[in-house]
């Protein structure tokens, strides 16, 4: 998780670039959430104005997309590039 300042986010705000929970942990109860309520809380304690997160836009991470809107995410239509140097 890092902090970046944007126009388009008004301010402060949190991303996180990957999520992970082990495969032997994914499914239970709670992990996913509680993560990504520590991240909400720290995110708020730093004076966030919001929560990013990214996930490919391929149909394996179908399930990871359901979780995210499931915890209120929504899906903004941005495009991630990058440039190798």
């Amino acid at each position: 998780m890092y902090e970046s300042c944007a126009l388009y986010a008004g301010g402060v705000f949190g991303t996180i670039p990957e999520l992970f929970v082990r495969p032997e942990c994914r499914g239970l109860v709670g992990v996913g959430q509680g993560l990504l309520e520590a991240a909400r809380e720290f995110g708020k304690s730093r004076g966030w104005k919001r929560l990013e997160v990214t996930t490919p836009p391929l149909p394996e991470f179908d399930r990871t997309l359901a979780f995210y809107e499931q915890e209120g995410f929504e899906v903004t239509g941005a495009r991630k590039l990058k440039v190798l140097l």
